[in-house]
């Protein structure tokens, strides 16, 4: 009978979906979602699509006369499985409630603090999103110029740029569509490029990458944070994603499709960056490969494979968490907010990115906009974990003027010790803020006058996942 009852409890809860009373400001969009229409596959080929990242290869390279290859292996591996954990760790309110990061983010920063904590969010997405449109722009141009004679890079940006756009209009269940298409051709193309680059380099580079003496000191500790920081955005909305996963799937779950999707996809992008930066130089994903494959036929399947990688990772990861903040701040629709998100994009200058001169800056700006993500990713772990032992007031978190009106500033001065303590050390200034920033959060939280009114935690949701 025991037995039983537990069953129709979890049954119950994992049924559980809470209508919160909201102001009617508040978009749809931004609601608890009822419906998850990502299965396992889908929520696998989702991540697998999502972290094929043109960047990836512009990271691999930026390690190139630092680190070994054995060295750059080791931090791949030691970078992405921190980032499965994190992922799992920040992904679990989103799992449970069925909420977008912008409102997970009320309960630790206010609900106008959470829309300074979800621009910085936003910042580096918009950053990547005009990176990676520009360098589909390129590979399109390519292509066509390739087969027709036409060169005209700046009109394919363009009209690459809105396409996306326009497939991000169609909501997550278009999102799952394009994912699950677009994997197993992303998955073989990889494999292939792979072989292809290590055929023709791999003896080349043998005195330039692998007898390299290298580091194992702050040299390697800085190439795990330039990994780790291709993803420390995604880190904290990781709950627009996970919202969307079917109730069924755990942490463990979620941990090994994370782990499954990015670490291989990672390793391999950044040791083909690595390699031939060392072999030719030469640090644009376009010129790379153009240069990588000599047949005709397999020059444009790789450079398919750049266009489609763009738009799979673009859509997933660049467009929805601006997006969101977007409506938040602003109160535009859907609709409106991708077409700001756009023209934002555009304004970030991507054709500047993509020069030999800025692989080193971009490595850089990675770096230092992780030093704000690390300590905002601890404010909302400890926030979630310890300060609300994993119970969220969902209906307070709607309401426009209730307890979590305006900032909460116990959020706001922890990500500024983080961020100071992280640009102290910024070659690891992820790793650095973090434990500054979640100790002086659960401080004023718990100790001080200041997050007395944000303790507020009644009428939790059930928690499915344990």
């Amino acid at each position: 009978m025991e037995k039983e009852e537990k069953i129709v409890s979890y049954i119950q809860k994992a049924n559980a979906y809470v209508e919160p009373e909201v102001s009617a400001k508040t978009d749809p969009d931004l609601l608890p979602t009822k419906e998850r229409i990502a299965s396992r596959g889908s929520y696998f080929a989702m991540w697998l699509c999502g972290c094929v990242v043109i960047g990836t290869f512009t990271a691999g390279s930026s390690v190139f006369g630092t680190l070994n290859l054995v060295q750059s292996l080791v931090a791949m591996v030691i970078g992405n499985v921190l980032i499965a954990v994190a992922l799992v760790l920040n992904g679990r309110a989103g799992h449970t409630y069925g909420i977008p990061m912008t409102i997970q983010l009320r309960t630790c920063f206010g609900i106008n603090g959470a829309r300074l904590a979800g621009l910085i969010r936003a910042i580096p997405a918009l950053v990547w999103f005009g990176f990676q449109s520009w360098v589909g722009g390129e590979a399109v141009n390519l292509v066509l110029n390739t087969l027709f004679g036409f060169d005209n890079v700046i009109a394919c940006f363009i009209v690459f740029h809105i396409a996306q756009i326009i497939l991000v209009l169609k909501g997550f269940k278009g999102i799952k569509w394009l994912e699950n298409v677009g994997a197993f051709f992303i998955i073989v193309t990889l494999l292939y490029m792979t072989y292809v680059t290590v055929s023709k380099y791999g003896i080349v580079v043998e005195d330039s990458v692998v007898n390299i003496e290298g580091t194992w000191g702050l040299g390697f500790w800085g190439g795990v944070t330039v990994f780790l920081g291709l993803y420390t955005g995604v880190m904290l909305n990781v709950s627009d994603l996970s919202r969307n996963f079917t109730k069924s799937g755990g942490d463990k779950t979620r941990f090994w499709i994370y782990t499954a999707a990015i670490l291989p996809a990672t390793v391999l992008m950044c040791s083909i960056g690595l390699i031939v930066a060392a072999a030719t130089g030469t640090y644009d994903p376009i010129a790379i490969f153009s240069t990588t494959v000599d047949n005709k036929v397999l020059l444009i399947a790789t450079l398919l494979f750049i266009i489609f990688s763009q738009i799979t990772t673009n859509v997933l990861n660049n467009m929805v968490p601006p997006i969101y903040v977007s409506m938040d701040l602003t109160k535009l629709s859907f609709v409106k907010s991708a077409i700001l998100v756009g023209i934002l994009a555009v304004c970030t200058c991507p054709w500047l990115l993509v020069t030999d001169e800025s692989a080193a800056g971009l490595a850089l700006f990675i770096q230092i906009y992780s030093a704000f993500l690390g300590p905002i990713f601890a404010v909302m772990v400890v926030d979630y974990y310890i300060i609300r032992r994993r119970k969220l007031p969902i209906n307070e978190m709607y309401k426009q003027n209730g307890v979590f009106a305006g900032v909460n500033w116990c959020g706001i001065i922890a990500i500024a010790v983080g961020a100071v303590a992280s640009i102290i050390i910024v070659e690891i200034g992820w790793f650095v803020g973090l434990i500054p920033a979640g100790l002086v959060y659960y401080l004023l939280m718990t100790k001080t006058k200041l997050g007395q009114r944000f303790l507020y935690n009644e009428q939790p949701a059930a928690d499915v996942n344990g």
